[in-house]
């Protein structure tokens, strides 16, 4: 891990940018956090949109996370960003935009040309990077992952044992494969689902949730699009890590 950029924000907020690899990311600490404090860690999941794109959202969400006593990371997703183009992901991409603009069913070949890739590509890198910054003094675990591709928040579930608890946003298309996946996810979940999401399947988000093996898990619908989720919706999330890793 090589840091790039250093900034204090207004709130005290300490905002590195680093690259692990070839991979860009961004690491957020609150002034709290020392060597002889290390403080727990959130991993901050987004759609491959870009970081550039995402950065006013994802800072908000580490901003409040921060608020809260936790240091906030994510990187840059596979093909997305200033990454190299990934080929077949962009065919995917270009079949699920055809499928919805024609107003026709999104198949499970498109679904699965389009996350299960991504799922395999990213997942490891999460891993390497969930290495680097533990190794950092002044964070210390335990380690939560919110937000982003529900199908990486999965995997990520069942493959990383540092982590302890996840936030997951039902916005994103689920291939079949991950429904076992999701059977063998045993820590503590807060699901939340936009009741009117225009980019999601509803019936498979609730099936998905059902098929989650954890003993605690909650789902939390609300009525609204992709984008209209309300504030209190953050502020229970925000309870949710508060609750499992202080």
């Amino acid at each position: 891990m090589h840091f790039t950029s250093e900034q204090r924000l207004d709130d005290g907020v300490v905002e590195r940018e680093f690259t692990l690899g070839e991979i860009p990311g961004i690491l957020w600490t609150p002034a709290s956090a020392s060597v002889s404090a290390p403080v727990p860690l959130i991993l901050l999941g987004h759609p491959p949109l870009g970081l550039r794109k995402m950065y006013p959202r994802l800072a908000e969400r580490a901003r409040r996370a921060a608020a809260d006593g936790f240091a906030a990371a994510t990187i840059e997703l596979p093909g997305s960003g200033d990454r190299p183009r990934w080929a077949a992901a962009e065919q995917a991409r270009a079949d699920l935009r055809r499928a919805m603009e024609a107003g026709e069913p999104v198949g499970d070949e498109i679904i699965d040309a389009l996350v299960l890739p991504l799922v395999e590509k990213s997942v490891p890198e999460w891993r390497a990077a969930l290495d680097a910054l533990l190794s950092l003094p002044e964070i210390g675990g335990p380690v939560g992952y919110s937000g982003g591709v529900i199908s990486i928040g999965v995997r990520l579930a069942v493959a990383e044992p540092r982590i302890v608890a996840a936030g997951l946003f039902a916005g994103s298309f689920v291939p079949r494969a991950m429904f076992e996946e999701a059977r063998q996810v045993t820590i503590p979940l807060h699901v939340l689902l936009q009741w009117d999401d225009e980019g999601n399947d509803r019936q498979a988000a609730l099936e998905l949730f059902d098929a989650f093996g954890s003993k605690e898990k909650s789902l939390h619908a609300n009525m609204g699009g992709h984008t209209g989720v309300p504030q209190f919706a953050g502020d229970a999330a925000a309870q949710f890590f508060i609750r499992h890793l202080k």
